[in-house]
């Protein structure tokens, strides 16, 4: 490894890249680190941080609203988009100048340009060429853009975070955690949202009750959908966007968004000179190890299209540091990682759902329970709660949790350890709960729900 530059290249610091680079420079290796933009990834820059902080803003006008129940008089409050928005703009500069100053304090070089790869061993970033003896791949994914008349009127998520002003009315295409994410956010900040989802549901993969759950939320907020439609054309009029449906209907929009997933971001880096392969979905195909197929090349995080999740890309990054460099093989473990999304109303589950575990396992209990918090009893807010354990029935154990409602993710980030370490559901029941609380409810559910009757085969 002498002759080279670095023991390490990773192209792309995101957080798998930086907990890779920071964990192989701890294990003696000489590091370097490539990124054309800001340090910190998806999560850190445009994504999940300042995501969240958007939605703890969207929240203040219902909490003030609830507050007069509780005894307070508060004055309309007024709202500046501005100041939100430069506000998360400044604590993604600082999180910005925290992951530089994690690099730096591995000893791990920063070199700022976009990396391409000139052969197995060799990358050109910028003007400069550097070699290495292994090289990581952690470019993450790019959001995904319409190809339809109009398109370059759209936003992406990437957008979101920089408009100009709060748009009054906005459009956002597609049925994905972004997708609700983002139509929460604009919706509790006083827009007029408007989902349009090629399906009947939201957020496709999840447990069916809990889909279902947030969509009734949202709808009880004043999100409005329009299910099974498609838009084929934006254009500029006056002030406005208009979107026409394939039904030849139309609505206008102060801002259009598109959140229709996103693509692994692997454009321009030189794979198909070094025989790097790409699987049907456009990311790099890696095995258990994390490895290409190229012997030196490895890949993690999104651009690998496995289990597109931040703390994820972190574990596969930590897993493949300590294999390669530190003597301590591991891979990365993708079954029952929790997940949220920070939807209004909040979902998060760990493990199967009840779809998923009838497959797998045949026969299933469910245990539900749907409740008004607490917190509204004295405002009179129409927001439920909804909670589902899904047991084993050979076994007993829990294979999967599911919850939407306040607080869903900080819930289910407990009792994800739970479920990990193969919990049964009569440890579930012999655990003695927290009174008042909706955590409770995890420990006190008793009544299995009917099984539910057999599907009739088809007559020939």
């Amino acid at each position: 490894m002498a002759g080279f530059d670095y023991d390490l290249f990773v192209i792309g610091a995101g957080s798998g890249g930086v907990r890779a680079s920071r964990i192989a420079a701890g294990h003696g290796a000489r590091v370097g680190i490539c990124e054309d933009d800001l340090v910190g990834g998806t999560c850190v820059i445009r994504g999940c941080v300042p995501k969240k902080l958007l939605v703890y803003g969207s929240h203040v006008a219902e909490e003030v609203e609830d507050a007069a129940a509780y005894g307070w008089t508060i004055p309309h409050p007024d709202f500046s988009w501005a100041t939100l928005r430069d506000n998360v703009q400044k604590e993604v500069m600082r999180l910005n100048g925290v992951y530089k100053n994690l690099l730096k304090g591995a000893n791990v070089e920063l070199v700022v340009g976009r990396g391409r790869l000139m052969d197995a061993h060799t990358i050109a970033v910028g003007e400069r060429t550097v070699t290495a003896d292994k090289i990581l791949l952690a470019t993450g994914a790019r959001p995904w853009r319409p190809d339809i008349d109009g398109a370059d009127l759209a936003i992406v998520s990437d957008d979101a975070f920089h408009l100009p002003i709060l748009p009054k009315r906005v459009i956002i295409v597609g049925g994905g955690y972004i997708a609700v994410e983002f139509a929460g956010i604009f919706n509790g900040l006083g827009a007029e949202v408007t989902m349009v989802v090629r399906r009947e549901r939201v957020l496709r993969g999840f447990d069916e009750e809990c889909r279902q759950g947030v969509q009734d939320g949202m709808t009880a907020k004043g999100v409005a959908f329009r299910t099974g439609a498609q838009i084929t054309r934006l254009e500029r009029r006056a002030e406005a966007i208009t979107a026409t449906f394939a039904d030849g209907t139309s609505q206008d929009a102060d801002v259009v968004m598109y959140a229709t997933g996103r693509h692994p971001n692997t454009t321009g880096l030189g794979l198909e000179k070094v025989g790097v392969h790409l699987d049907k979905s456009g990311a790099v195909a890696v095995d258990e190890w994390s490895r290409t197929t190229v012997a030196n090349i490895y890949a993690i995080g999104d651009v690998t299209n496995r289990l597109n999740l931040t703390p994820v890309a972190i574990m596969e990054g930590h897993c493949f540091a300590d294999t390669v460099f530190g003597n301590r093989p591991r891979k990365p473990d993708h079954r029952d990682v929790p997940s949220a999304v920070f939807s209004q109303p909040q979902l998060s589950t760990v493990g199967l759902g009840e779809e998923q575990a009838r497959e797998i396992y045949g026969n299933v209990h469910v245990y539900d329970a749907r409740f008004r918090p607490m917190k509204y009893t004295l405002s009179g807010r129409e927001q439920r709660t909804f909670m589902k354990l899904v047991v084993d029935a050979a076994s007993d154990r829990v294979v999967g949790v599911h919850m939407v409602g306040d607080d869903a993710a900080e819930l289910i980030q407990g009792i994800a350890i739970a479920v990990k370490a193969g919990a049964t559901k009569a440890i579930f029941d012999a655990t003695v709960g927290i009174h008042p609380t909706a955590g409770e409810e995890f420990v006190t559910m008793r009544t299995r729900r009917p099984d539910p009757a057999p599907t009739a085969k088809a007559t020939e």
